[in-house]
């Protein structure tokens, strides 16, 4: 299965989540009582690729594990869900990714991740995958692994004629050699902040303002901002908005990697960008007004 084509093909973080229920998340000094806990496979490049193939499509994971409860976890999740996970590598003597993540009990939360095994990812694992880039799959990247692998990752598949779709979290700087590759840069409003600058985004006016400001340095922003919608814009200066939808918020963990592996799979198939955002806005208010 390793040349998959068309495919989404997600370079990037896989985690061993944690996740821990409770009243509210503690303060600096401060110990909560929780209600619950229960273990979730995820990482955003993880969760990515099985929102992507549970679409329809083929999805493909380059990243990497250790050899570990954990690690083997990971694995199964991804087989479980059809992932081709052939070019995800197993090291011996690291530890696998993972994070802890606190949800209050409006659903939000905070978490702490430790990349572990995801710092490895590198020159060799983007040699390995050489057949997984081509001319109509799309590559997506995140910021949980070395700005160096993304890097070398985005000039494959440059070099093959495929895109390239970064989504820029956690926030950090971009190198300019990782910018001048993206395709399609997809953030939420804190990290177009970080990216771009500027003041707060809390309308959808502000967060189209804010995409058109980030197309002057990507053929495509895309700029996500929970409740207020969605905002897009291109450097050729295309630009639209999808509105909120309104959901009873049950957690938004993972909302926006669900966001991301549904915009990419509709692009895969041939949507428009706003078709796209609109099938993927949809995907991640369902998603976070789901029971789980």
């Amino acid at each position: 299965m390793s040349d998959l084509r068309p495919a989404v093909v997600v370079f990037g973080s896989l985690h061993y989540d944690i996740i821990v229920k409770g009243p509210g998340r503690p303060r600096k000094g401060e110990t909560v009582t929780g209600t619950s806990w229960h273990p979730a496979c995820g990482g955003k490049g993880g969760n990515q690729a099985v929102a992507a193939v549970r679409q329809g499509v083929a999805s493909a994971m380059i990243g990497a594990v250790a050899d570990d409860a954990f690690g083997h976890a990971l694995l199964d999740h991804l087989d479980r869900h059809g992932v081709d996970r052939s070019h995800v590598r197993v090291l011996v003597g690291e530890g696998s990714g993972m994070s802890v993540a606190i949800f209050d009990a409006e659903g939000d939360y905070g978490a702490v991740i430790v990349s572990g095994s995801n710092l490895k990812l590198g020159e060799d694992d983007v040699e390995a995958a050489s057949a997984l880039f081509a001319a109509d799959n799309i590559l997506v990247l995140q910021n949980e692994v070395p700005d160096g692998a993304n890097v070398l990752a985005a000039k494959a598949m440059k070099k093959a004629g495929g895109r390239v779709v970064l989504n820029a979290a956690p926030a950090r700087a971009l190198s300019p050699e990782l910018a001048a590759l993206v395709d399609i840069l997809v953030v939420n409003a804190l990290e177009a902040q970080a990216i771009a600058g500027g003041p707060d985004i809390g309308t959808l006016d502000e967060t189209l303002a804010s995409a058109r400001v980030l197309a002057g340095s990507f053929p495509v922003a895309v700029v996500t901002a929970g409740g207020s919608g969605v905002a897009f814009a291109s450097r050729e200066g295309l630009s639209g908005t999808v509105p909120p939808i309104e959901v009873e918020v049950v957690s938004t963990h993972g909302a926006g990697d669900e966001f991301i592996g549904v915009m990419t799979a509709r692009l895969l198939q041939g949507d428009e960008i706003e078709g796209a955002l609109i099938a993927a806005n949809k995907a991640a208010a369902d998603l976070v007004g789901r029971v789980r």
